[in-house]
């Protein structure tokens, strides 16, 4: 089973019900990515950067941005998940940012089966400190590494839903080139 291609999502379900694959733990300094091709999760980096990934991170099944890569999502739950699990999530919100000169959206979203995030519904329900920290581990990440990365304040629970309808639908159209 390839984790990208092999995982349906269903479009009616996005707003509650949204799988996501988690390559990195929160509070890791491990940069761990899908190697496209085969399917496999390989250590891309550790961070050169004093800072950890604040939340849960990885990616919508069957998405496709324009970075080239699915499209991003920062889970938000009490404890640290396992690499390559597979978590239900509930968007609440969106994070534009450019990482050297590139587009990379994140989503941010809970974890649909965690009773002490069952109360966010939408952005706004997020603590803002926590919004905050979010924002500063992406603006610092690559400051080591002499990487420019533009962060843009979050947008609401709407276009977050708006950008991963797009990445959905964008995910089918490379497919088709692809044949």
């Amino acid at each position: 089973m390839h984790p990208w291609h092999d995982i349906a999502v269903d479009p009616d379900r996005i707003e509650s019900e949204l799988p996501v694959v988690i390559e990195i733990p929160a509070g890791s300094k491990n940069k761990y990515e899908l190697e496209k091709k085969s399917g496999i999760l390989k250590l891309d980096r550790v961070l050169s950067s004093s800072v950890r990934y604040p939340a849960n991170y990885g990616f919508i099944p069957r998405s496709f941005c324009d970075d080239g890569d699915p499209l991003d999502v920062l889970v938000l739950g009490q404890e640290p998940v396992v690499p390559m699990t597979l978590v239900y999530v509930r968007p609440v919100g969106v994070m534009h940012m450019r990482d050297s000169g590139k587009a990379d959206e994140k989503i941010l979203a809970v974890h649909a089966h965690d009773p002490a995030f069952n109360h966010i519904r939408k952005l706004e329900d997020v603590p803002p400190h926590l919004v905050a920290e979010i924002q500063r581990f992406f603006i610092d990440y690559k400051v080591l590494e002499e990487k420019e990365v533009v962060v843009d304040p979050f947008e609401g629970r709407e276009r977050a839903l708006e950008v991963i309808r797009t990445a959905l639908s964008d995910y089918w159209k490379m497919r088709a080139n692809e044949r």
